[in-house]
């Protein structure tokens, strides 16, 4: 197969233009073109209101060779392998089957290669299938009744199940594992044009689906998943794992995956009173920023064009102070949504349906925070500032969504309306004064950062831009140890995906979760039971 890229057409153009495009940069006739697939699709708006798609493409072609010869591009080369290799089993016996504890984009993933290739794991997830997890979240948007076992962050599908469904990542991959990723998303019911966008996105409705299907085959391949099974204890015998307690139950193991996720706190304290090794981590903190959708399509593409998708954007900048702000998790059409997970604290995050198609863009504009703001040094430090924020965000406004207007909120006074244009959420919201939540400097950062984004998309630090928060569950407060096998300290605990430290998002986790799987194949045979 021939790989070309950078063929550039403008966004008004037809499958035939693109393929006369290929024929005429391979400088081939219509018979020696036998078929072509896009790979990569991006859109171009440095030179707005001009805006084109640029493709990567795969062709197929009669006499390659000669075709290779001719066409000596620098756009046009040989294609990769992008096959991802499945590992080889070991020889160290397993006796137990593996457990996954969490059920998220690590765990699924490392429980779909687990069980592809013949060890059967054990799921077990403190929150429920994704059909009733969808109900307790709308009960909880609708009512404010917190279920909190199964909320935005826990339950099948883990937090990114309530998200924008973003898919793309800067993970570098050498082993494919992107690709495999993909290509499992797609077997499952996600739609194809993942496999080429350059900022694949699936949306909260569609990951969902796939979600579910992803278990109803795990299931029938002897994979088995426990809803509603919150691990409380680990048993050890000669400082090896030996068990997984569950509330009254007791699974016993010679090995468990940790794909926790970021809001695990009640695990990660006991994680950390059985010394297992773990290190407070750098994390980020702010506010969701609400901009009318109209608005930044217009900024981005120059134009409102409804043949273009809704248009995302990613803003960052850096500071004397040493400190970072930057766009995080950005929703092109999306909702600000309540993602609280315990009684008494407030979080919020983005959501976007498949379709983007909603009035607002929001994105959190968030600060890096580190040891230095958490008031202490152990492994917890950052778990608890996160907890005290969210505590002091839920009081603000009794546990209902505090947003202000960012004039107010550099005036340091509660906001009483909205601007031009009203916020899009899910969960109740009421107007607040947020100066306060955050230290002063860290306020004092968010506001530049605001005041030097404006320079890039103009209108992005207006008067009425909405603020919801707190954003804070950015990442996992925790990296919890692990060697070059991805084995802890302590011998049979694997930890893995955003929770534990190592990934951060959709992609990745599944990503990481891959890895860990790829590590215990490698070591261990099939287990005997």
């Amino acid at each position: 197969m021939i790989q070309i890229s950078q063929i550039k057409l403008p966004v008004f153009h037809t499958e035939r233009e693109l393929e006369e495009k290929i024929k005429k940069i391979l400088k081939i006739s219509e018979k020696q073109l036998l078929s072509y697939q896009v790979v990569k699709k991006s859109i171009d708006a440095r030179k707005k209101p001009d805006i084109y798609y640029v493709y990567t493409v795969l062709v197929q072609v009669s006499d390659e060779n000669v075709v290779l010869k001719k066409a000596k591009l620098p756009n046009v080369s040989v294609a990769k392998d992008m096959s991802y290799p499945f590992p080889v089993s070991g020889q160290e016996v397993l006796y137990k089957r593996p457990i996954i504890v969490g059920a998220g984009p690590a765990g699924i993933f490392c429980a779909y290669l687990l069980t592809e290739c013949g060890y059967s794991p054990l799921i077990l997830e403190r929150g429920k299938k994704i059909e009733d997890r969808q109900k307790d979240v709308s009960r909880f948007w609708e009512t404010g009744i917190l279920d909190s076992s199964s909320n935005v962050q826990f339950g099948e599908g883990g937090a990114g199940t309530f998200s924008d469904g973003k898919l793309n990542t800067a993970v570098k991959d050498p082993a494919n594992r992107n690709h495999f990723v993909m290509e499992t998303f797609v077997r499952f019911g996600a739609p194809e044009h993942i496999l080429f966008d350059a900022k694949p996105h699936i949306g909260t409705d569609i990951l969902a689906e796939v979600i579910t299907n992803i278990r109803k085959y795990l299931v029938s391949k002897g994979a088995e998943f426990v809803f509603e099974a919150q691990v409380t204890d680990f048993e050890l015998k000669n400082e090896k794992l030996s068990a997984v307690l569950c509330k009254e139950k007791r699974y016993e193991t010679e090995l468990v995956v940790l794909a926790l996720g970021h809001s695990a706190r009640d695990t990660f304290q006991r994680l950390s009173e059985l010394n297992i090794p773990m290190d407070a981590k750098n994390f980020a903190v702010g506010f969701r920023v609400e901009h009318p959708q109209e608005m930044i399509d217009r900024q981005m593409y120059g134009s409102i064009n409804k043949k273009l998708p809704a248009s995302p954007y990613k803003v960052t900048a850096n500071f004397p102070n040493n400190r970072g702000v930057y766009s995080f998790c950005m929703c092109p059409g999306g909702y600000v949504v309540n993602a609280s997970s315990y009684r008494g604290g407030l979080v919020v995050n983005g959501m976007s349906y498949s379709g983007r198609d909603g009035r607002n863009a929001n994105s959190a504009i968030i600060v890096s925070v580190g040891p230095k703001d958490f008031g202490a040094e152990d492994a917890l430090a950052g778990m608890r500032y996160q907890e005290e924020l969210e505590r002091r965000a839920f009081a603000l406004c009794n546990g209902r969504i505090p947003q202000q207007l960012l004039e107010d909120y550099r005036q340091n006074k509660a906001s009483s309306s909205y601007g031009a244009y009203g916020s899009q959420t899910k969960g109740t919201t009421a107007f607040a004064n947020l100066r306060g939540l955050l230290s002063a400097e860290i306020e004092d950062t968010f506001l530049q950062g605001m005041d030097h984004f404006e320079h890039i998309i103009p209108g992005f630090s207006r008067e009425d831009a909405i603020l919801s928060g707190v954003e804070s569950r950015t990442s996992s407060p925790v990296r919890i140890h692990r060697n070059e096998q991805f084995e802890s300290k302590l011998s049979g605990i694997y930890p893995c995906g955003e929770g534990a430290g190592y990934a951060g998002g959709i992609m990745s986790a599944a990503m990481d979760g891959i890895k860990v799987a790829e590590a215990i194949i490698n070591r261990y045979t099939r287990p005997k039971e």
